[in-house]
């Protein structure tokens, strides 16, 4: 609790808290006393005036000093909080109040006096007390004039030694007594205002501390993969465009932790990518690499009986299963890359129609063979898409490839293109045995078999379509297929037209 965000903000507060109120204390103290000295001194401005008319001071243009201390004698029945002093015109103190000995200094400042005299306001006005060397006071003064001259001052003191010691010690008395009380009050006021404020303020920080804890337990498992989604939907309500400091790293925090579950996501994808890989190439390889083991088996025990043409035989099938296992070999590594993500795709304009024209060109011995017929129509060099020509002329030869093998003889392969609201539209059908119903859902899935397919054990293991609907999503493509049994099979997709 110590180290936590809240109470080292309430720690932070207190202190600031106690150290503005000892400035305010100070300035509050110090406003009081001048205050109190300024209502002092308005209050007793006219005592010294008062004294000097309805007392002689001065007698034949001299100081009357016997006069002036029984004077001063008399005045003390105002208390001990005035002191008297009688200056000549110089400002020298001529006789005073005090106890002998007493005095630090026997000469007035007359500035502050002239300054009093000539006031026009109630400003305070300090002058030198004589008690003390360097210390000035609140006082009371008023020129004495002989024949029209002013031959002296009276000059009063208010708030004596006396009057500051006791005022002192009963000023000290009520400062730690309600002083204490008064800070001990502000404190814990300023902790509860604090812990309330802090509380709400902190509100949203206590919540991501949450939900960060949250991630560290859970982690990334499939296991916890609902738990996942949830935390990070929680996450996502912190808003992306905000000022809240707070706010912008929940966010921030919640962009971080799903870029990290998508490559977790991918990892687990790559991972399972990678298993599969391993049991497809033991299930696809194991009937070609029988064959080719077999074959050369045979032909090293028995080459010597054997003539050269059963010879040659036995080396055209090894050398024919050695074939199937390298495309399959291929073919499960291509799909695995696609599958990884990672594939880029160089789009540039290609003519459709030349393209296609020379996949089926690579055919056109294999279908005269097989007495196939192929198509393309329209050939019109001016359509153009805009693809990647190598994946592009991929997919053409896997479709053509797929239908050739499925065609009987005297059947046909064709190929539409049209114009089509902004896409050019593309079908690939053949006049074949056709796929049944229940198989069309699944010819996309690798390795899967259709009831009637004529793959068996052949190079092709069941990847061909699988690849080419990988390589038609990179082009932002889906494809489809209608089919009807011993009619034949049309493939359809849509390619973006080159602006």
């Amino acid at each position: 609790m110590i180290n936590s965000f809240s109470s080292k903000i309430l720690g932070a507060l207190t202190i600031i808290t106690l150290i503005f109120g000892s400035v305010a204390g100070a300035l509050l103290i110090h406003t009081s006393k001048t205050n109190e000295r300024e209502v002092t001194q308005r209050i007793h401005s006219e005592l010294a005036q008062h004294v000097v008319d309805h007392y002689l001071l001065f007698k034949d243009g001299k100081p009357d000093r016997e006069e002036a201390k029984k004077t001063f004698h008399d005045l003390m029945i105002l208390g001990a909080n005035f002191e008297f002093y009688l200056a000549d015109k110089h400002g020298a103190i001529v006789s005073y109040s005090a106890k002998p000995g007493s005095i630090k200094r026997d000469q007035l400042n007359l500035e502050p006096i002239q300054q009093f005299i000539e006031r026009d306001n109630d400003k305070l006005i300090l002058g030198p007390d004589p008690k003390h060397e360097d210390r000035n006071k609140v006082f009371s003064v008023a020129p004495i004039y002989q024949m029209g001259e002013v031959y002296g001052y009276l000059y009063v003191v208010i708030g004596s030694q006396a009057h500051d010691e006791l005022a002192s010690e009963a000023w000290y008395d009520h400062v730690i007594e309600s002083g204490l009380a008064l800070l001990a009050v502000l404190i814990i006021f300023s902790l509860l205002c604090g812990t309330l404020i802090i509380g709400y303020i902190s509100k949203p920080l206590n919540v991501l501390t949450q939900q960060v804890k949250k991630v560290k337990e859970q982690g990334f498992t499939r296991e916890n993969h609902e738990q996942n989604q949830q935390l990070l939907a929680e996450l996502g309500t912190w808003p992306e465009n905000t000022d809240n400091d707070i706010a912008f790293l929940g966010h921030s925090f919640h962009e971080t932790l799903t870029e990290l579950q998508r490559q977790y996501e991918n990892v687990v994808s790559i991972d399972d990518l990678r298993k599969e890989l391993l049991s497809h190439v033991s299930h696809d390889l194991r009937t070609p690499l029988a064959s080719l083991l077999g074959y050369l088996e045979t032909w090293e025990i028995q080459h010597e009986q054997l003539s050269k043409e059963k010879s040659r035989e036995y080396i055209a099938t090894a050398k024919n299963s050695a074939q199937k296992i390298a495309t399959l070999i291929e073919q499960l590594f291509e799909l695995a890359h696609l599958d990884g993500n990672s594939v880029t795709v160089r789009r540039e304009p290609v003519a459709i129609a030349e393209l296609i024209q020379d996949v089926l060109q690579k055919f056109s011995i294999i279908a005269n063979d097989q007495a196939v017929a192929l198509d393309v129509s329209p050939q019109d060099s001016s359509i153009i898409v805009r693809a990647d020509i190598e994946k592009l002329e991929r997919v053409f030869t896997n479709l053509v490839e797929n239908a050739i093998r499925h065609t009987p003889a005297g059947g046909s392969i064709s190929v539409r293109i049209q114009r089509d609201s902004g896409f050019v539209s593309i079908e690939v059908s053949d006049t074949g045995i056709g796929i049944p119903e229940q198989d069309l859902p699944h010819i996309f899935d690798p390795h899967y078999k259709a009831g009637n397919s004529v793959r068996e054990n052949t190079a092709h293991g069941g990847l061909g379509l699988a690849i080419t609907k990988k390589l038609l999503e990179l082009h932002q493509a889906n494809i489809s297929v209608v089919s009807k049994l011993n009619q034949g099979t049309t493939f359809r997709f849509q390619l973006q037209p080159d602006a």
